[in-house]
């Protein structure tokens, strides 16, 4: 689950839509020819059934068992004897800081690890990761690692403005929260993305794809040379498929995951890679950017709201002397959960609109350059969906609440129907 959380972080991607060169569209004869949807055989139909409704159920008890444990520590004062505990050992705040952030990460961490190793044992099931457990468990140990990097130094900043500004913390956090988010895109391909994966230049095994990416980069007006592509070794961990663009200015880069060149045509590649490119042609690393900061100041906000309310109400109770106090801070975090698990439907209504203007841009990007390229991005989506067991039938429920993706079907669906003299192209 960890896994999948870096692979989401590191798939940004960015500016300005240039027109394609036309092609005539394929008649509706030849179009009716073509497979509709998304197929799967039998027996793997009832292997992605089974494996869906096995990880809706974790999203939903694992969200829930990490609230029931945020509360726990609440509950149990925990915070308060960890406050202690460091007040003994120093009567400097940011030592009494370092000392308390890093042992509720671990423990939290803890607390919350069998949800992770049944979500790998999941994915080794249903064979959708092939990482053995002792290359799973290092990868867990780097990124509670980086959480306890990141979120040491940002606990100590929060509590210093929450003790210096009673009332305005919260809009001073998220004024601080825009640069710190716009530095970590910008250094996540140099410093995180190493941690975890293998990267090599595209051209030392894959020139000619490094030159057909290259057609379809200046389709968007970008200038990425070949010696800023890479190569993204999964296929020691995953059997996903994906490929992108990421990084800000200096260190903007296309890399494709070996997985994908190993599985898709060298047209069905272009198709994944045109979809990517045109999240950061379209401005969708600012617009998610946007997204993300406006979800943040109203948690933030709310976040304020409660947890002064609840120390008002049960502070005594739960010896937590002010907002200021260290020991406020499972409290934080339950609040936070709270939210972000409420809002999960807003993100991902957002993100579904973004991936479907993405996948209009990747059929308008590859237009031109492929031959059938509505065939070509249709087969490219029925593989995927194959290799990841997608849902062939997800509710109306799920759908609204989980999906920050079109589902598969409807995405073949609209490629093969795709008709660029009727669709507006987004801006």
């Amino acid at each position: 689950m960890r896994l999948v959380l870096v692979l989401a972080l590191l798939s940004f991607a960015r500016p300005s839509l240039a027109d394609v060169a036309p092609e005539p569209s394929p008649t509706a004869a030849s179009a009716a020819q073509r497979p509709s949807g998304y197929h799967l055989p039998p027996a793997e139909r009832a292997r992605a059934l089974a494996k869906a409704r096995a990880e809706y159920g974790l999203y939903f008890a694992g969200a829930l068992y990490g609230l029931a444990v945020a509360a726990l520590l609440v509950v149990a004062r925990v915070g308060t004897r960890l406050r202690t505990l460091a007040e003994r050992a120093s009567r400097r705040r940011f030592l009494q800081t370092l000392l308390y952030v890093p042992a509720l990460i671990v423990l939290l961490a803890v607390l919350t690890l069998p949800v992770d190793i049944y979500g790998q044992w999941l994915q080794l099931k249903y064979g959708q990761s092939i990482q053995s457990w002792g290359s799973w468990f290092w990868d867990v140990l780097k990124v509670d690692l980086l959480v306890i990097g990141l979120g040491t130094p940002l606990a100590w900043g929060l509590y210093a403005l929450i003790r210096r500004s009673p009332r305005r913390w919260w809009l001073y956090s998220w004024l601080a929260a825009i640069p710190l988010v716009l530095f970590l895109q910008l250094i996540a391909p140099l410093v995180i993305e190493p941690l975890f994966f293998k990267l090599a230049p595209l051209t030392d095994k894959h020139a000619y794809l490094a030159d057909d990416l290259e057609k379809v980069v200046n389709r968007g007006g970008f200038d990425i040379p070949t010696t800023r592509m890479f190569e993204l070794t999964v296929s020691e961990k995953s059997r996903s498929l994906n490929a992108y663009v990421d990084g800000l200015g200096a260190t903007k880069r296309v890399v494709v995951w070996d997985t994908t060149i190993a599985r898709l045509s060298p047209a069905e590649i272009m198709f994944v890679f045109g979809h990517e490119l045109g999240h950061y042609v379209l401005g969708h690393i600012q617009q998610g950017i946007a997204f993300v900061l406006a979800m943040l100041l109203a948690s933030l906000y709310l976040g304020y709201r409660s947890v002064n309310w609840a120390i008002a109400r049960f502070g005594a109770k739960l010896e937590i002397r002010d907002a200021a106090d260290l020991s406020s801070l499972p409290l934080l975090i339950l609040v936070f959960g709270i939210f972000s698990f409420a809002a999960t439907p807003i993100s991902s209504a957002f993100s579904r609109h973004q991936e479907h203007a993405a996948d209009v841009y990747g059929l308008r990007a590859i237009r031109g350059l492929v031959r059938d390229y509505q065939a070509a991005a249709a087969h490219a989506f029925q593989v995927m969906g194959e290799i990841d067991l997608d849902d062939p039938e997800p509710g109306a429920f799920i759908r609204f609440w989980l999906y920050d993706h079109p589902p598969i079907g409807e995405r073949i669906d609209f490629a093969l129907a795709y008709d660029p003299l009727e669709e507006i192209p987004p801006r």
